[in-house]
């Protein structure tokens, strides 16, 4: 499993974003050059994080891209799926399950697929913008931290 370049470049603008301080702006271009990320990739980044709600753009003197929340609201699962869409860890999880494979009916896997997806987004949204821009000596042990108990025994209960 592997992340795709273009959201890992998404992480990587939000935390570029998130460390000027005072929710200083920038705007795509500078984001994207301090990160690393070419520019055409940082401003089409700018775009899907914009209609994801993650960023807001100011035009003009003084405008320019600042996090749309405090980094602590936002999540990694966020940032991808601005980016990629639902975290789907396998085709039949990307709809309804329907005409996903050509495997016969009815599948025996995809209902243990859905708990091991769930607990993955799960852990990845509880990873923060917060965490990622934190020093490793102030981070949770642990980190990423694992499901809340509720949401690891609903995960459980779906694959069993």
């Amino acid at each position: 499993m592997r992340l795709s370049s273009l959201a890992d470049y998404a992480v990587l603008m939000m935390r570029t974003a998130a460390t000027h301080c005072g929710g200083a702006r920038a705007n795509a271009a500078s984001l994207g050059a301090e990160a690393g990320i070419p520019v055409p990739t940082a401003q089409k980044l700018a775009s899907l994080l914009g209609r994801a709600g993650l960023i807001k753009a100011t035009r003009g003197s003084g405008g320019g891209i600042k996090l749309a929340r405090p980094a602590a609201a936002i999540t990694l699962a966020d940032i991808i799926e601005a980016v990629d869409g639902p975290i789907a860890l396998t085709g039949c999880l990307d709809h309804d399950g329907a005409d996903c494979c050509a495997l016969e009916r009815p599948c025996e896997i995809r209902p243990h697929w859905i708990g091991v997806n769930a607990m993955v987004r799960g852990t990845l949204a509880q990873v923060t913008l917060a965490h990622l821009i934190a020093t490793p000596a102030a981070l949770p042990a642990g980190l990423p931290v694992p499901p809340a108990p509720a949401a690891r025994a609903r995960a459980m209960e779906m694959l069993s």
